[in-house]
């Protein structure tokens, strides 16, 4: 029986991928728990204009992301924090300091998109982070540790 996924079902597909099942687990489990709908002539029709109208979306959100990548990479960032006459910071430095940086930049980028290759920063220094733009869309950023 073939069927299209509303969504992704693990070990099965992802969502709208069309694929061939046995008729029993789609009417008794698939169907009933709205993680699927029969792949009627009908339905076939509407599921490929969805996909049309999302790989344009798809296109010009990566065009986009793009576009942030360039302007992003190779980006150095000054953050400010308390230290004492060492170098040590009082704390250490987050991705929410980073991402309050990269908004002072210009750029709205979420902390859970932010992975420092650091485990803890608690020194003064230059540091690099990856930022998650969109999927696999990533930059590189430089960020100076300064004191304040």
């Amino acid at each position: 029986m073939e069927i299209i996924l509303k969504q992704d079902v693990e070990k099965l597909g992802h969502k709208d991928d069309l694929i061939d099942v046995k008729p029993g687990y789609a009417r008794n489990c698939l169907i009933p728990r709205g993680l699927a709908m029969l792949a009627t002539k009908s339905a076939k029709k509407m599921h490929e204009e969805n996909l049309k109208q999302k790989a344009h979306k798809e296109e010009k959100l990566i065009k986009e992301a793009e576009e942030i990548k360039e302007k992003m990479d190779g980006l150095t960032l000054k953050i400010g924090a308390k230290t004492s006459s060492t170098g040590k910071i009082f704390g250490s430095v987050n991705n929410i300091m980073i991402s309050e940086a990269l908004s002072k930049e210009g750029f709205d980028i979420n902390k859970k998109d932010i992975t420092v290759k650091e485990p803890a920063i608690k020194e003064i220094g230059t540091y690099n982070a990856n930022v998650k733009i969109y999927k696999k869309i990533e930059a590189n950023i430089i960020f100076e540790v300064i004191s304040e």
